[in-house]
């Protein structure tokens, strides 16, 4: 499943769709954010 920036997807660890950073939400209530190495928007969970 995808998810874009504002989302609030949970607790984990999401890899851009573009480039493959890796961003860590360490709570439920965290937002997403532009991905901090291309600006892009959208994510996955791994």
């Amino acid at each position: 499943m995808k998810y874009t920036i504002g989302n609030k997807p949970g607790k984990g660890n999401y890899k851009c769709t573009t480039c493959g950073e890796i961003v860590v939400l360490e709570k439920d209530t965290d937002f997403l954010h532009r991905c901090p190495r291309c600006h892009r928007i959208e994510f996955e969970k791994i």
